[in-house]
């Protein structure tokens, strides 16, 4: 059981790294300057990515009650985890924004679909499309005020998310799928082109911003916080999602998806946020970072335990 899981995180690992690494090699020998692509991301491939996966995901009510209500209950404790934790260790107000970013969001695209697609097959990759829209939704909204309102009052975090497209494309989609339409084929096909390139950009600003990042020493407060984001991602998150996973009584297959997807390291959005609003940066692309390779011990035991309940 621990050879097969260990080779499916290789198949799994080895094509996530090739646009990371680009991403190194980018920073270290060009100076990549990410901030072109991080308006790309959000002005582009956010909505595309959202629109194509809403229009196109085969999602039913059962479904999306049960993974609407873990993902709402399993944001608020982990919210509420980075708050208790950011106020005992007094951190300045970007570390705890970053905080939050890093205890609440998870790498659940680039890194979790195709990690459940080979463990649990195209009946989890379906489920788990559901989860991902949703955290898609929440990264491109909530996510966005959290990371905001390092920099902004909270009346200013809030208009900050509807300035963004891509809350603007969800509701495009809501709409299609309510009145039962479709985009035209052209368009379609522009939209899901576009929202191919997500993956490979996104990774390849991740590269740059621990490229960038990995020899920087960080400050005391900005050091707690790093440790504190790497317990709560790798150690309090699959405790606390296994809590709600109990209080919803949820099972089977759904329960071994959102799981394994709730475990996930801290997602690549996270620094592309905290880079836009300067919400520590520094830090989150370290625990994106440490959390990753941490994953790489941390995921095979759960996905041998959830292989039980599978």
């Amino acid at each position: 059981m621990i050879q097969m899981v260990l080779s499916t995180l290789v198949q799994v690992i080895v094509p996530i790294s090739i646009p990371v690494i680009v991403g190194v090699l980018l920073r270290k020998f060009k100076n990549l300057d990410t901030k072109p692509l991080l308006t790309l991301y959000l002005y582009v491939l956010s909505p595309a990515i959202l629109l194509d996966t809403l229009l196109t995901a085969d999602i039913s009510l059962d479904d999306i009650y049960r993974t609407g209500a873990f993902s709402i209950l399993n944001l608020l404790l982990l919210w509420g985890v980075a708050y208790i934790v950011g106020k005992l260790l007094k951190l300045p107000s970007p570390e705890c924004a970053g905080l939050t970013l890093v205890a609440t969001f998870t790498n659940s695209v680039n890194y979790g679909l195709p990690l459940v697609l080979l463990t649990l097959g195209q009946l989890g990759l379906d489920k788990a499309s559901v989860y991902v829209v949703g955290q898609m939704i929440i990264v491109n909204t909530i996510g966005v005020y959290f990371a905001a309102r390092s920099q902004f009052s909270t009346r200013d975090a809030i208009k900050s998310v509807f300035r963004l497209p891509a809350v603007y494309a969800a509701l495009v989609a809501i709409l299609l799928r309510t009145c039962d339409l479709h985009l035209p084929v052209g368009v379609a096909s522009g939209v899901s082109m576009v929202a191919d390139a997500y993956a490979p950009v996104v990774l390849t600003i991740l590269g740059a911003q621990m490229a960038s990042v990995n020899n920087a020493e960080l400050d005391r407060s900005t050091q707690k916080a790093f440790w504190a984001g790497l317990g709560i991602r790798l150690l309090l998150s699959p405790i606390i999602a296994r809590f709600v996973l109990y209080i919803l009584h949820v099972e089977g297959v759904l329960f071994s998806v959102l799981l394994i997807l709730a475990s996930m390291p801290v997602a690549v959005n996270a620094v592309v946020l905290s880079d836009k609003f300067n919400a520590s940066p520094k830090f989150v692309s370290k625990c994106i970072l440490w959390t990753t390779l941490g994953s790489f011990i941390i995921l095979p035991i759960i996905i041998v335990l959830v292989e039980y309940d599978y």
